[in-house]
């Protein structure tokens, strides 16, 4: 009698994850899709950024101008921020993004599946606190997105975190913007600037 084979199922794409490493979601664990050009902040990052933020994160309202995978619009609602809106122009990672805030129950995080810079280009219908652009890398919009963001979507004295490649020696940091603390982690430049009133 021979051997029946066993039937054999395609093995799905390993499906990645970011952790919230404090606050009321700490240890949380979300998963993330595999896309082109997704590069969740690293937690050694993640966790220096939001030591950074510490003293103004809560009650804050925030924005994500690249959120992909959601590594730091999660983290800070998990840390206490009033609002968190997120832009995500890919579509498949805009809806793992819907799905990680049902698992939250984070109702007061807002997932807008838009180009950012077409989200910004609209008249300014509220003002934020703290804004982290993430951009994806070697495709220069960090310069428009800076642009637009000063047609009134920054609250007086709002903090702007900037994430881009080492290399990336393009001068686009408005001068009213002072730089409060800075960090290399391998290729990556990152940067807490405030904007003086």
């Amino acid at each position: 009698m021979r051997p029946t084979k066993q039937k054999t199922t395609p093995k799905k794409k390993s499906q990645g994850n970011i952790r919230i490493i404090a606050g009321k979601h700490r240890g949380r664990k979300l998963p993330v899709i595999n896309a082109e050009g997704l590069r969740p902040t690293t937690d050694r990052v993640k966790e220096t950024v939001f030591n950074w933020l510490m003293p103004y994160i809560n009650d804050s309202k925030c924005l994500d101008c690249f959120s992909g995978a959601g590594s730091l619009g999660f983290e800070a609602i998990s840390r206490g921020a009033t609002q968190v809106n997120m832009l995500e122009l890919n579509k498949q990672a805009a809806m793992q993004l819907k799905k990680n805030k049902a698992l939250l129950a984070a109702d007061n995080c807002h997932i807008h599946h838009v180009d950012s810079l077409s989200f910004l280009a609209d008249p300014a219908t509220e003002m934020f606190n703290i804004v982290f652009i993430d951009p994806p890398f070697r495709q220069q919009l960090l310069p428009n997105v800076i642009h637009l963001l000063q047609q009134g979507w920054l609250a007086t004295d709002a903090l702007i975190y900037i994430e881009q490649e080492l290399d990336n020696k393009d001068e686009f940091i408005p001068n009213n913007w002072q730089l409060l603390k800075e960090k290399v982690a391998g290729q990556v430049k990152y940067q807490l600037f405030q904007q003086e009133a």
